[in-house]
This record gives structure tokens, C-alpha cells and sequence, in this order.
């Protein structure tokens, strides 16, 4: 049976640096995007390597619920799936709303990789053994951990909501091991560490991203930052496609894989059930996984 492979946000930075070694590793490729000019250098730079396959590129706004269930119904359609990537991910320096009416960060970063991961789930089945490999980020250490709203108590400051949406990522990522184990379905999450993509070269120049006490500080911050994202995006790709595809994985579930490629002990409050419980409810009730005119 052929292996295919989906990548989120895989026209560009470490999810196309993601897509071509899959795609090296025998993966017939498909990565999604939304802007179609990007995914056409995607496609051409991924078929110029030795590949078995051609890539393809599918278009679909991520921060979209109806977009993400219309890309999982197309998906779903075309029969058995090995290996899905949810690399998309984005910071904002001032809070945005989706066209859902939902913060962007959290709609983004969780909400969209949770909806598309479920509604997978039937082609990941059938595609067993399969394995699902969510995207996560350091910034978890610096998280609000209430999940009973979409915004949590106080101002906006982007870097700790992204920290926050990757928090609930990691919780549901670590859930859905525990709730698909035996299943035949691998899940696994990968740090990728830093790298110098579009989003940190320029959403983290801007001061406002942070708190006010870490404001203060803004000169070492800045950086922090700066030598924390300045790897390239091949290297920070390698945990992605190790989780995706290392035979030492096999039968294997609910790993982090860090940013040297090899697993790492989870952060200890992505393990708490009562965090994973409130995630759940958040998640099934912005994003319920039958849309509201039915599937």
C-alpha cells in the first residue's frame, strides 16, 4: 500500500522542510497551505528531490473551521492515510479573531490541528500503523494553564497565548495517545526548537508580544529570541520527520520528540488530567466535530 503523508502549513519554513524528507523517505506528499503561489515553489522544490512520488499541493485557510472540515471530508475520501504533520501554527503581536468569531491564536495553533486530527481519524485507521505527529513549542513554560474560556483572565500578550494554545495542543496530543493506544495509531508530539522562519523573524521583534515584567527586560528577551531562532529550518524539521517515520518508534505512542531528534520527558502540566479534561470541553464545544448543518 502506498504511504501518504499530510503536512500542514508545508509551503514554506519547517513543514516544507518536513514535507521534502518525507518525501525522500518514500511518503507520497501532500501539503496544505493557503496561498497557492507558495504552493507551487512547495511542489517544485519537493519533486526536485530523489522521490518515488509527486507531491501535491491542497489549498484551505486553517484558521477556518468549515475550510478544515472541508479539507478533512477531501482527505477522508481518497482512502487510507499514513502519516499526518499538524505543523501549521502562528503568533500574533495583537489579538485577531478567526471568521469563526474565535481568538486566532488558540482557533490556529489547537483548535484547527484537534478538528483535523479527529476528522482524520477514519483514514488514520485505515492507513494503520499510521502515526499522527503534532507540532509543539518550548513556549509551553510560559502558559496560562486555565482552559475553562478561549482567552484567559488578563491583557494580551502573543507569545504566552501561543504558549497557551501549544499547551492545550500538547494536553489533547498526550489524550488522544492514551485514548487511540492499541488502536494501531501512533501519536506523537515534536519540539522542533527554534529556526529562523517567517513567523519569528517577525512577529518576536515586537515588544508587545510578552508581558509587562518581561517588557522591562526587553533588550535580553529580544536576545533570547533572537539566538533561539536563528537555527535553520532543516534542522528543526528533523523532529517532525523522526516522529513521522523512525522504525525505534514503532508501536510506540504518546512520545515528545525534542529538538535533537530523540524523545524528552513531556512538560509535567501537559500530563494533568484535569488540564487534558478542560481542554477536551473546550475543544469539542468551539469546535464540535459534526458542523452545524451535519456531516
Amino acid at each position: 500500500m502506498k504511504q501518504k503523508a499530510i503536512i500542514t502549513a508545508g509551503t514554506g519554513g519547517i513543514g516544507l522542510e518536513t514535507a521534502v524528507g518525507l518525501a525522500a523517505a518514500g511518503f507520497e506528499v501532500t501539503v496544505i497551505g493557503r496561498d497557492g503561489e507558495r504552493g507551487a515553489h512547495a511542489i517544485e522544490r519537493i519533486n526536485a528531490g530523489a522521490t518515488a512520488h509527486s507531491a501535491r499541493f491542497l489549498s484551505a485557510d486553517l484558521a477556518s473551521l468549515a475550510a478544515v472540515r472541508a479539507l478533512a471530508d477531501r482527505i477522508v475520501a481518497e482512502g487510507p492515510l499514513t502519516v499526518l504533520v499538524n505543523n501549521v501554527g502562528a503568533m500574533f503581536a495583537d489579538r485577531q479573531d478567526t471568521i469563526d468569531g474565535i481568538e486566532a491564536s488558540f482557533a490556529v495553533n489547537h483548535l484547527s490541528p484537534y478538528l483535523l486530527t479527529e476528522l482524520l481519524l477514519p483514514a488514520l485507521r485505515a492507513g494503520a500503523p499510521s502515526r499522527i505527529v503534532n507540532v509543539t513549542s518550548g513556549a509551553v513554560r510560559v502558559a496560562k494553564r486555565s482552559f475553562e474560556a478561549v482567552e484567559p483572565p488578563g491583557g494580551y500578550y502573543g507569545f504566552h497565548w501561543y504558549g497557551r494554545a501549544k499547551l492545550a495542543n500538547l494536553a489533547y496530543t498526550l489524550e488522544l495517545a492514551a485514548r487511540l493506544d492499541g488502536s494501531g495509531i501512533s501519536v506523537f508530539a515534536a519540539d522542533p526548537g527554534g529556526a529562523a522562519t517567517a513567523m519569528t523573524d517577525g512577529t518576536m521583534r515586537h515588544p508587545k508580544i510578552v508581558s509587562p515584567a518581561l517588557r522591562l527586560a526587553w533588550p535580553l528577551v529580544a536576545r533570547k529570541f533572537a539566538r533561539s531562532t536563528s537555527g535553520p529550518a532543516s534542522v528543526a524539521a528533523q523532529p517532525s520527520i523522526f516522529a513521522a517515520t523512525d522504525a525505534s518508534l514503532t508501536g510506540r505512542t504518546g512520545i515528545v520528540i525534542g529538538p535533537e531528534a530523540q524523545p524528552i520527558p513531556p512538560f509535567r502540566p501537559a500530563t494533568d488530567p484535569r488540564i487534558a479534561a478542560a481542554v477536551t470541553r473546550l475543544s469539542e464545544r468551539l469546535a464540535p466535530l459534526s458542523s452545524p448543518v451535519g456531516r
